[in-house]
């Protein structure tokens, strides 16, 4: 039976992409700690047997955030951050806190169509290879994809990307694609398998949709290329993004790493976590005990058992075959549930 993948929280932003240039673990590891520096993340850990990087600061004064980004052998790079409270689109973007942010950094490009997440993007001009994009976009891809049609040529400022507009966090999680003005009816040949159109001069967001929604709710008629900001297209790309969506595939496992395997822990977290263990240890303890009094009580009857068939001249029975439910394996059972899930702390991690 096939099951539903699992939604994703609202407490969580996940983003996925691929860093171009070279010693991407240099880049976090200097830029993470010119940040703790300056105060604007708590803490940070470098997990160097797992190529990643734990983060932890503060949002909105008293809000935590905690992060963590993991290097994969082929440049690509997965983020995954969680809030104490549902995301707010104000809060600064996870990205930021691992990356730099200047103008010649190689972290920012999606991880599916390899095109830069701060860029407007120009759609390729060969119809398959437009529809081939579009395609990978919208099934493999973490990021929301944007599409822009010029309905004329834009001067200087209308070639910047809208993206600077967007709220902070939106900023890192959005890829724009330009189409101009002779591509309107090839761009919406190639959406028309995703139910959605791009009006003239205007924008649409790329499925998939939850159940229930429309594509026409998230199509902006008019987008002014004239580095105003575009108010209806920041509402359209808000909403769409506030969506409740399904896991992207991989972003269960790296969520489940961030929860499970969190090592960057204050002295308060490491208190309560061995009082738990403490706790735990306890209960295994007190498991133990019972599964001996039992042990030394089934042992009295034996013995009674066997003295009986001895006085009676009888053979002992065969003793039975180990029972599912039987003592020992209750013990087993009891002592697996309470082994330390942790891994012990790397001494060369850093502080």
């Amino acid at each position: 039976m096939q099951t539903s993948p699992a939604t994703l929280p609202l407490t969580v932003w996940p983003a996925r992409g691929r860093h171009v240039g070279s010693a991407a673990a240099d880049v976090l590891r200097v830029n993470l700690q010119q940040l703790k520096d300056g105060a604007v993340v708590d803490d940070f850990l470098e997990l160097k047997e797992e190529q990643a990087f734990e983060a932890r600061w503060r949002v909105d004064g008293e809000v935590t955030v905690r992060a963590r980004l993991t290097l994969r052998p082929d440049d690509e790079w997965v983020l995954v951050a969680e809030a104490e409270q549902p995301w707010k689109a104000a809060w600064a973007s996870p990205a930021g806190m691992f990356w730099p942010l200047g103008p010649d950094a190689d972290w920012d490009h999606d991880a599916v169509a390899g095109l830069r997440m701060r860029d407007a993007n120009r759609l390729p001009e060969d119809d398959k290879e437009l529809r081939r994009l579009l395609r990978d976009c919208a099934r493999a891809s973490w990021a929301v994809h944007l599409i822009v049609h010029e309905a004329m040529t834009p001067d200087e400022r209308g070639l910047r990307s809208l993206t600077e507009h967007l709220p902070p966090s939106l900023r890192h999680r959005v890829v724009e694609h330009r189409a101009a003005p002779h591509q309107f009816r090839a761009v919406n040949w190639a959406l028309k398998e995703f139910d959605v159109q791009v009006p003239r001069g205007g924008a649409v967001l790329l499925p998939p949709l939850p159940p229930g929604r429309d594509g026409e709710d998230f199509a902006v008629r008019s987008v002014f290329l004239d580095g105003t900001e575009p108010a209806e297209l920041i509402d359209a790309v808000t909403r769409f993004a506030s969506l409740p969506r399904p896991l992207p595939e991989g972003a269960e496992d790296a969520l489940t790493a961030l929860r499970e395997r969190w090592r960057l822990t204050t002295a308060e977290e490491e208190l309560v976590r061995q009082r738990e263990l403490v706790a735990m240890y306890a209960e295994a303890l007190d498991a133990m005990t019972k599964s001996r009094d039992l042990y030394r009580e089934a042992a009295e009857r034996a013995n009674e058992a066997l003295a009986a068939y001895r006085e009676a001249g009888a053979e002992p029975p065969r003793p039975p075959a180990e029972q599912p439910g039987s003592p020992l394996q209750q013990l087993t059972r009891t002592l697996e549930r309470f082994k330390p899930r942790r891994p012990p702390r790397d001494e060369n991690d850093a502080d």
